[in-house]
């Protein structure tokens, strides 16, 4: 109870109120409105419309507060959004005011989105990372990414609900769940997880709750619940979008990344979002690297272009293996000519090497994130963190607990040689060993496998139960490469994915190849807000007893 209270205080009841009665008056008459029709579609057709003044800010901002109020807090009730921010109506009117006068600020003038619960912003809403010891995290600056969607001309129309610190915390988390937040919710079927650690980011875009979103991964953070939820989620090249101001889990893993409705929409967000910053070494490179990423989709083409078919990822998922079947075949007829990839040589203890990995880093990480946070927030260190849970244990604790921390704060520091055997083991393993190995070995430019299978239930007494044996992202997660995944249909009511991996820097190849795809395939589902898979008309049948014969 006291979570679910929580969250609504985190929520702007006096937005939400304006918002609906604008809406329901208009909801009068039976014709949706263009700002309705618009909200449901792609970021690049709302942003379009706001410049070319078929359509304000404030109604975009407006309809997406309508169905926030009606999707989110009510109706299907997914839980993705954990805050509103108070002042979005204001900044709309600001900046329809400025588009009035011909000032656009850039290609994201007035456009509504939605950012993880991990990610930093000026605007008047703390960064909580969905736990209980940040409640009151106002710090009152942007991350470098979030700075430049704002410079683009992008509203942040509030914050979305997570697994709590990224899914770092235990080994039978929820994914989906925050203290805060509570438990996120598929749109396509609500008692299936949305997983993680983005999952508010993409419930709320696949639920048409904002124009797009942002979300972070580690690995698998962004994809999953990219894929789970049927939108399009863009993992960058690790540097590319700088990590200062996020809440941290890994500097060798950690990025943000956008989580959109179409792959335009991605590359539109990500051309904001990356650039060098000081603060952050990783992204001395990024300037350099950066591109417009949206007009580089102009003259995508994959004729001739290699692309190497990670069989060994395919898993043995029939209705998988049908529509991935069905995914080259559109790729071919644009061109592209396949290689099988049979085996990944994998060095030995990759997974817990990688975990040895994030849990040293995460506990220095969050060790220097939390000591520059306000002095309201009173605990500084991961094990004050741990205290803290203890002492909140009727909430922070009532579903999992905390192995996870409490492992990472037994760590040594970073010059500890078992870790630095272990970063540079998984990075050679990934890297020049991994995905750079295969492109050179069989000539390919691009990698391609299913992204995952189709999503779990929500479990609150075993956690997750992830059923695994398809996809390759974690050798992109490990690496810090680029990675897409793309809608390539539904099986039993839930969305799949493709996924396409790059090296180092190629982001705008891999975003290239997805949009081909997309384009060229149109796969993406609107959520159905099913209850259960069994509200499938042919697997409810399924479930039932044959009806007798009379």
């Amino acid at each position: 109870m006291f979570s679910k209270a929580l969250r609504a205080a985190f929520l702007s009841a006096t937005l939400l109120t304006a918002a609906c009665t604008t809406m329901d008056t208009q909801a009068e008459n039976t014709t949706p409105t263009k700002a309705e029709m618009l909200a449901i579609g792609s970021l690049s057709d709302i942003a379009a419309a706001i410049r070319n003044g078929d359509v304000t800010s404030e109604e975009i901002v407006a309809a997406y507060l309508y169905r926030i109020e009606n999707i989110d807090r009510n109706g299907p009730t997914l839980n993705s959004i954990i805050a509103l921010n108070p002042d979005a109506l204001t900044l709309t009117r600001q900046m329809d005011a400025e588009r009035a006068a011909g000032n656009i600020r850039g290609p994201l003038h007035g456009v509504p989105v939605l950012l993880k619960d991990n990610i930093e912003t000026k605007d008047n809403m703390p960064t909580t990372a969905g736990a209980l010891v940040l409640k009151e995290n106002y710090t009152g600056r942007d991350a470098p990414g979030i700075a430049g969607l704002r410079e683009a001309g992008a509203i942040i129309l509030g914050k979305t609900n997570l697994s709590q610190w990224a899914n770092f915390r235990s080994t039978n988390s929820i994914s989906g769940w925050s203290a805060i937040g509570g438990q996120v919710r598929n749109p396509h079927v609500l008692d299936r997880s949305p997983c993680g650690s983005s999952s508010g980011s993409g419930a709320a875009t696949a639920a048409a709750l904002a124009a797009g979103s942002v979300g972070t991964e580690t690995n698998g953070s962004i994809i999953c619940p990219s894929v789970m939820n049927g939108i399009v989620g863009f993992k960058p090249t690790v540097g590319l979008v700088s990590r200062t101001h996020i809440v941290p889990i890994s500097p060798t893993q950690d990025t943000a990344g956008p989580m959109t409705r179409s792959v335009r929409d991605a590359a539109m967000m990500l051309t904001a979002m990356a650039g060098t910053d000081p603060a952050d070494a990783a992204t001395a490179k990024s300037d350099s690297m950066k591109t417009d990423f949206t007009a580089a989709l102009d003259n995508a083409s994959l004729a001739g272009k290699r692309i190497g078919v990670l069989r060994f990822a395919q898993g043995n998922v029939p209705e998988i293996n049908a529509l991935f079947d069905d995914a080259l075949e559109t790729l071919e007829a644009q061109g592209a000519v396949f290689i099988d990839i049979d085996e990944y040589d994998a060095p030995d203890g990759l997974g817990g090497n990688e975990f040895l990995v994030l849990k040293a880093e995460f506990k220095a990480s969050l060790n220097e994130y939390l000591a520059t946070t306000p002095d309201n927030i009173t605990q500084r260190t991961l094990s004050d963190v741990i205290a803290f849970n203890k002492e909140n244990a009727d909430i922070e604790l009532a579903l999992f607990h905390q192995d996870i921390l409490v492992d990472s704060d037994a760590l040594p520091g970073l010059d500890d040689e078992t870790y630095q055997a272990a970063l540079a083991s998984i990075l050679k393993g990934t890297r020049e060993d991994g995905i750079d190995k295969m492109l050179a070995d069989h000539d390919v430019d691009l990698l391609i496998v299913p992204t995952a299978r189709p999503s779990f239930l929500i479990d609150p007494v075993h956690g997750d139960n992830y059923p695994g044996g398809v996809g390759a992202g974690y050798i992109a997660a490990i690496a810090g490469y680029p990675h897409i995944t793309v809608p390539m249909g539904t099986i039993r009511g839930l969305p799949v994915g493709l996924s396409i991996m790059g090296t180092a820097w190629d982001d705008a190849e891999v975003l290239k190849a997805g949009y081909i795809y997309e384009q060229a395939s149109n796969k993406i589902t609107k959520p159905a807000y099913r209850q259960t898979v069994e509200d499938v008309e042919r697997i409810g049948e399924a479930m039932s007893p044959l009806a007798s014969e009379k």
